[in-house]
């Protein structure tokens, strides 16, 4: 929603660097914004919709329990992958993968979907998330284009200018978002909102052109920048108005109840993952990123007396391992869950495929290879879904953790199976040898 925005002449002292930033935040923070826009995000043969699901773990994995042992198909199961023992060939589990010049610790979580170098650096500055890459080349025609979701704090999702898009942290608003249409008056509401959101964009970006006129060129070029996200608001402002009138799908699902423990993070992902796979049923998103933050609290689990990120610094202490393992069990086990849904629920008429899961990229994995140690080397990840996209999964594949391509490279094979014609993507320069398409 907007807020009242004061109207006051934009000099260069006030049309900042930092403000222009500033517009391209708004211009993107709004990520339940409804809109309609021409094209659908597509398979690369054009057989129908593909799908995709960004999952990140933040208080890491740990690696004994995670990587398998073996490679290729044949490999043995490791304790955190029994859950998905259904779901076997319909994965790819990868070890030994990270982003070259990202550490920082806990603040590498921010370049988990963009590999900008330096997170924790007081000079840091993000770059395009590959959900929302995908999306600058693809035009999903759904209700909503992306969803931006999180637990309880932000989320996973940068503009092209390096802003972080807010998250949604409340599974009942976001079913009210997806499926209550409310009443006429909160639609006359939403589009009077709308048309005053576009007449201040107006002025804003007709004060602005004066002054790139008569900018030097490196001025020029941030203004452009800005221009780009003035019109990509004024797009999705012209096409929310064509869905505000336009009835919601209905689900045979109760609005649900915000979990109101902080620590009971069971009941909030097992909420938020109710709410993704109804989204992506009812066809009312096609990309979604979701962050699944741990916290200093202790989960309410049998045998948990120690907060989960003191767990998760566990300096090999047999104990804390002991109480970790079972957290990230339950982790895994959601995780397990959502795909479970997504493999029982048919691909919607048309579609490319027989399952909901067959057309659905869900990546999973952390910023952190060994969060005891905040190194971010050799990320724990794993891609499910995708067979009607092309993807042809290959068990484990390990690489060396020392030397090995940028895990950038599996984000560039993602948006070739999506249908974006790319051999790049931040510090990808090729698909990822070992996972190929067909």
């Amino acid at each position: 929603m907007f807020a009242p925005v004061a109207r006051r002449p934009l000099s260069r002292r006030t049309l900042s660097r930092r403000t222009l930033l500033r517009g391209a935040g708004v211009a993107m923070a709004l990520p339940l914004l409804e809109r309609f826009a021409p094209g659908a995000l597509r398979a690369s043969d054009g057989r129908g919709p593909g799908r995709m699901v960004c999952l990140c773990a933040t208080l890491g994995l740990h690696q004994p329990l995670f990587t398998p042992e073996g490679t290729g198909r044949g490999y043995k199961m490791s304790p955190y992958l029994e859950p998905l023992a259904r779901h076997r060939d319909d994965f790819t589990v990868f070890s030994g993968l990270s982003h070259p010049e990202v550490d920082g610790g806990h603040s590498s979580e921010a370049s988990f979907l963009t590999a900008a170098p330096d997170p924790a650096s007081s000079n840091f500055r993000n770059s395009i998330s590959l959900d929302q890459y995908a999306l600058d080349y693809l035009n999903p025609d759904t209700r909503f284009p992306h969803l931006t979701l999180g637990i309880a704090g932000p989320s996973l999702s940068w503009t092209r200018a390096g802003v972080q898009i807010p998250a949604q942290n409340s599974p009942s608003k976001l079913f009210e978002a997806l499926f209550l249409d409310g009443s006429e008056e909160q639609k006359q509401a939403r589009t009077a909102a709308i048309t005053n959101g576009r007449s201040v964009l107006d002025v804003v970006a007709a004060r602005a052109k004066r002054l790139h006129d008569r900018s030097p060129a490196g001025d020029r070029r941030t203004l452009d920048q800005y221009f780009t996200s003035v019109r990509e608001l004024e797009q999705r402002m012209q096409a929310s108005e064509a869905w505000v009138t336009k009835p919601k799908p209905r689900v045979d699902y109760k609005q649900p109840e915000d979990v109101k423990d902080r620590a009971d993070f069971v009941a909030k992902q097992t909420l938020m993952y109710d709410m993704m796979r109804l989204a992506l049923q009812t066809d009312s998103t096609r990309v979604i990123t979701l962050m699944l933050s741990g916290n200093n609290l202790v989960p309410p689990l049998d045998g948990i007396d120690v907060d989960w990120h003191n767990l998760s610094h566990h300096g090999k202490d047999p104990e804390k391992i002991a109480q970790l393992r079972h957290i990230e069990l339950e982790e895994m086990r959601l995780l397990a869950g959502f795909l479970d849904s997504l493999a029982d629920t048919p691909e919607l008429g048309g579609g490319v495929g027989g399952r909901l899961l067959d057309s659905t990229l869900v990546l999973f994995g952390s910023n952190l290879g060994d969060a005891s140690m905040h190194d971010t080397r050799n990320m724990p990840m794993l891609l499910a879904g995708g067979s009607a996209l092309g993807v042809k999964h290959a068990g484990h594949l390990a690489f060396d953790k020392e030397d090995h391509p940028p895990l950038c490279n599996l984000y560039v094979t993602m948006l070739q199976a999506l249908g974006v014609e790319t051999d790049r993507f931040a510090t990808g320069t090729s698909t990822l040898t070992g996972l190929e398409l067909g």
